[in-house]
């Protein structure tokens, strides 16, 4: 995702009509309870250790540590700060794609679904619900709470896109240099200067508006700071490049100067009233072989396109690439040119997983991605992947659309090195110095916070509040958590706690060939009723002549 500093005319028509007059506190908030949120943007579970992320370290030794967390699947950026921000899966946040074909927004080609323009169009047609649920910002706010929203990259918009300054003041969005209200820039560049070229500088730039200027005057009930790396620089090299290693310290850096913040006097000193989350949005791996698709469909005879010209044509396909993933939109939602095409994946090399909107032979239906959105397209293909070496020793290698070259980093498989992400968390509702192997998701952390906030959600999530990992909970030793559910004894009128007991399936489909057998696999993780997609890959065999 390319990231600039200047407005474009699209963002200005989105800004200027959510903006309003600014106004920064000028007391200590009164709000009692905090709740904190860092993204490191990419960052694997594996390249966190006391040489490159000591801060990191020191919270995770101070809180708990979740070592099955996991990301929703495409595991892309958007797709996973929505789900943060949410609680719910893309299925019903309906954005399950960094792009995506939306006809209504743009009937000609693929939008980026983070773009200003596309959010505020998208806004328009569904009433304000281009996002189709609330986000956390958005109940804190109608729970009379502050919030913050400092990104380094545009991903903020989807975080927090509806502040209204002519109903709730002192609150902000900022999102890759860009900001709602505009005026609340003012005084940070005046300070900081512009929105700085070098990624890196990016997300330091970020931090400081966050903690220099939105929390001058007191630190909000929601804050969240997103940073752009390790992605920006893993995408450019790869998990384990000396410059990637570098940017990962950049990130505890940054981590740092927000708990040196929360200290301080000049926010009241709130740590001890603040529960601080340190999330990724995805893992990472190595491309192995670029696929370029739209080349090798058009050799074989498919009517492929990447941009529409002309009216919509029987057998047309629209190609959608996203790293890991592709998507593909079929004129009219056409059966035969569907099968086709599913049929000619499931009999390649670089096929992981299948889905399809219409169930066939071989495939997932979509919702077993928890993707099937109203705007999802007829087949999604996840690439293959493989737990080998890269250049730097590190494992996890993917087949790629045509977008980056191989050797460089990229994500949004069903990879477990792309499924796999961070989270810990500290702060007064959690247990001090513990472990959790309890699957866990980004889901969980809209329900976890509301939770804590003491605000109510107005419709259902998918995540679940990560009660094992909280003080209010059943005391258990130092170490590793038991994981604990309520269970109510009607004749004390008491709550007690009997452990929760995780559940794993894998589900499997298989299509025969002339030539060989297409199987796919996909391995799930249950905490209750929420599901975790822990991976899934897939091959076709060939028989034996």
């Amino acid at each position: 995702m390319q990231i600039g500093f200047l407005l474009t005319k699209a963002r200005l028509y989105v800004l200027g009509a959510l903006a309003g007059v600014f106004a920064l506190p000028h007391a200590v908030s009164a709000e009692s309870r905090h709740v904190v949120v860092v993204v490191w943007d990419g960052m694997r579970p594996d390249f966190v250790n006391e040489q490159d992320t000591p801060t990191l370290c020191k919270l995770a030794k101070e809180g708990v540590l979740f070592r099955n967390h996991h990301a929703v699947y495409l595991s892309a950026t958007n797709v996973n700060g929505v789900a943060l921000a949410t609680g719910v899966y893309p299925s019903h946040s309906g954005l399950i794609a960094n792009r995506e074909f939306r006809p209504k927004i743009d009937n000609r080609k693929p939008v980026d679904v983070d773009d200003p323009h596309v959010v505020g169009k998208g806004d328009e047609l569904s009433g304000g619900k281009y996002i189709a649920t609330p986000t956390i910002a958005a109940l804190v706010r109608e729970g009379g709470g502050r919030t913050a929203i400092a990104a380094a990259k545009t991903v903020g918009l989807l975080l927090d896109r509806h502040v209204d300054p002519g109903r709730t003041k002192n609150c902000v969005t900022l999102f890759g240099g860009a900001a709602i209200p505009q005026n609340a820039l003012a005084p940070i560049t005046a300070t900081l200067g512009q929105f700085p070229p070098v990624r890196v500088q990016q997300d330091a730039w970020t931090t400081k508006a966050l903690t220099e200027f939105f929390w001058r005057d007191g630190v909000p009930a929601f804050s969240l700071l997103w940073l752009g790396e390790p992605d920006l620089t893993q995408h450019e090299t790869a998990p384990g490049a000396e410059a990637a290693l570098r940017v990962i310290k950049s990130s505890d850096d940054n981590l740092a100067a927000v708990l040196t913040a929360l200290d301080g006097s000049r926010v009241g000193g709130t740590r001890d009233t603040t529960d601080v989350f340190v999330v990724s949005d995805h893992g990472f791996s190595t491309i192995e072989r670029e696929i370029e698709l739209p080349k090798i469909l058009a050799h074989a005879g498919f009517d492929v396109v990447t941009e529409v010209k002309g009216e919509p044509q029987a057998g047309r396909i629209m190609v959608v690439g996203g790293g890991g993933s592709v998507l593909f939109y079929t004129d009219h939602h056409d059966p035969a040119a569907t099968r086709r095409l599913v049929e000619f994946l499931q009999r390649s090399d670089f096929a992981g997983v299948i889905f399809t909107r219409e169930k066939l032979e071989g495939t997932f239906t979509l919702d077993r991605g928890k993707i099937d959105s109203p705007d999802a397209p007829d087949v999604v293909l996840a690439f293959r992947w493989n737990d080998s070496k890269n250049q730097f020793g590190v494992r996890g290698m993917i087949d790629a659309d045509w977008q980056r070259a191989a050797g460089n980093g990229t994500h949004a498989t069903l990879s477990r090195f792309d499924m796999h992400n961070i989270l810990i968390a500290a702060g007064p509702d959690f247990r001090r110095g513990q472990t959790d192997d309890l699957p866990s998701g980004n889901i969980d952390l809209a329900p976890t916070i509301l939770k804590i906030l003491g605000i109510a959600a107005p419709h259902p999530m998918d995540g679940r509040v990560l009660s094992e990992a909280m003080v209010k909970s059943a005391s258990s030793p130092a170490g590793r958590i038991r994981p604990m559910a309520d269970r109510t004894d009607s004749s004390r009128g008491e709550t007690d706690r009997e452990p929760l007991k995780p559940q794993t399936e894998t589900i499997e489909a298989t299509k025969s060939f002339s030539s060989g057998t297409w199987r796919q696999a996909l391995h799930i993780s249950r905490v209750g009723s929420t599901t975790y997609l822990d991976d899934g890959n897939g091959k076709f065999e060939a028989s034996e002549k």
